[in-house]
């Protein structure tokens, strides 16, 4: 309902380096997130060997801030989460580790030529697009079937991700609806969107845009929300609706 996150691409500096974080959702989608690695590693994670680099260093970082991070305990091998359960940290496989510490799931993107490609990710909750079919594309690739994604956006797009300075990450959001609350909803491209019919749920993800300062990549982290549109405040629901008819 922001203004100005309300136009893409909704930009918006982030104050402090809190671009993760935990709701009180966290047990539940940690459990879910815990499930998905387990049972089709392949289906939510995927590393280029070029992006090892920066999936290192992201584990680096994102390890050293659990150590100040209430409710997580670390030690040598592995970290206990608030939830109480305990993940074994395995540095050879650095994004399916974060994806067991963390809510975000994580994309890195490489600079190579003229745009930005998706080269890693560890995606356990997308929102209508499928990593496998996504991985090694540029920006405007992966962005075909959105419709306001015209070439004016792309262009936007690009030079913000060119100015994005290790120092100041920046976030956005978004919104959708469903009627269905499932956190991993996957879809091929050209698949039909499943057009909500009972305007159930509202669903928004946390989109942190960093910029790694020894890899130079960039990492999208997108934090997932799922509320019911009834527990929203009315005019809020109402936005949504007229944003979604």
């Amino acid at each position: 309902m922001d203004p100005r996150t309300s136009r893409l691409p909704g930009i918006l500096p982030l104050t402090g380096d809190h671009w993760t974080c935990i709701d009180d959702a966290f047990a539940g989608q940690m459990s879910e997130r815990d499930r998905l690695i387990a049972a089709s590693p392949t289906l939510v994670h995927a590393l280029q060997p070029r992006a090892k680099p920066a999936a290192d260093e992201l584990y680096a970082t994102l390890l050293q801030t659990l150590a100040t991070r209430p409710g997580y305990h670390l030690s040598p091998h592995k970290v206990r989460r608030p939830d109480g359960v305990s993940v074994a940290l395995d540095p050879d496989h650095p994004l399916l580790t974060l994806g067991r510490l963390f809510q975000e799931d994580f994309c890195i993107l490489e600079r190579i030529g003229a745009e930005h490609i998706l080269t890693g990710a560890i995606l356990c909750f997308p929102a209508g697009w499928t990593l496998a079919q996504k991985l090694g594309r540029p920006m405007t690739q992966i962005h075909t079937p959105v419709p306001n994604y015209d070439p004016d956006i792309a262009k936007r797009v690009q030079r913000l991700f060119d100015a994005i300075r290790p120092e100041q990450p920046l976030w956005r959001a978004n919104s959708l609806i469903y009627d269905d609350p499932a956190l991993h909803q996957p879809r091929l491209e050209g698949a039909p969107r499943p057009r909500p019919v009972f305007k159930t749920y509202a669903r928004s993800e946390r989109q942190c845009l960093v910029r790694l300062p020894k890899t130079g990549v960039v990492v999208f982290a997108i934090h997932t929300y799922v509320v019911r549109m009834t527990n929203l405040a009315p005019d809020v629901a109402q936005g949504l609706c007229a944003l979604h008819p």
